[in-house]
């Protein structure tokens, strides 16, 4: 199983950080990266926390037979088509597309598998639990109920509610 962390929390020319996620998600499909599950959607405060918007969060599996690093380079292609700005670290942005496991392939270098902080995000773990609730990390072999409770930051995260939570 291929997961993919999907966010955002300023707008594009797609429109607002939900539509600019849900148009990133069908340009994936285009660069062969098949969706299998979408997760619910999420709204985020920032981590660490910040004056910055709140992010829209969404977690995906894909079946592609894109390798690894192939598949980073997709999701930066994308991430540049959708006007993603690299620079200051967790600053806001327009899109942001991680591989958070690529099946069970642990890698550490240019490309690491799985995703290095994942296991400390709950805006990560909580959508990945809704599309796959028997997961268990790689490398610890935790399982993803025992990595949520595990999470000692009070990270704010709330299902998303277009009728409420309008960003």
């Amino acid at each position: 199983m291929i997961y993919i962390g999907v966010g955002s929390n300023l707008s594009s020319s797609f429109g607002s950080p939900r539509e600019t996620c849900k148009a990133a998600l069908k340009a994936l499909e285009t660069k062969g990266c098949h969706i299998v599950r979408v997760s619910k959607w999420y709204k985020t405060e920032p981590v660490p926390v910040s004056d910055d918007p709140w992010y829209v969060n969404c977690a995906i599996e894909i079946d592609t037979k894109l390798e690894p690093a192939k598949l980073l380079e997709t999701l930066h292609q994308v991430e540049a088509e959708f006007d993603r700005k690299r620079g200051k670290k967790n600053a806001p942005r327009t899109i942001d597309l991680d591989i958070l496991a690529y099946n069970d392939v642990v890698m550490d270098g240019a490309i690491n598998l799985p995703h290095c902080r994942m296991h400390k995000r709950l805006f990560v773990l909580k959508p990945l639990k809704d599309i796959a609730p028997n997961w268990h990390h790689p490398i610890s072999g935790l399982s993803i109920d025992k990595l949520l409770s595990a999470v000692t930051d009070e990270q704010k995260i709330h299902l998303y509610d277009e009728k409420i939570n309008n960003l």
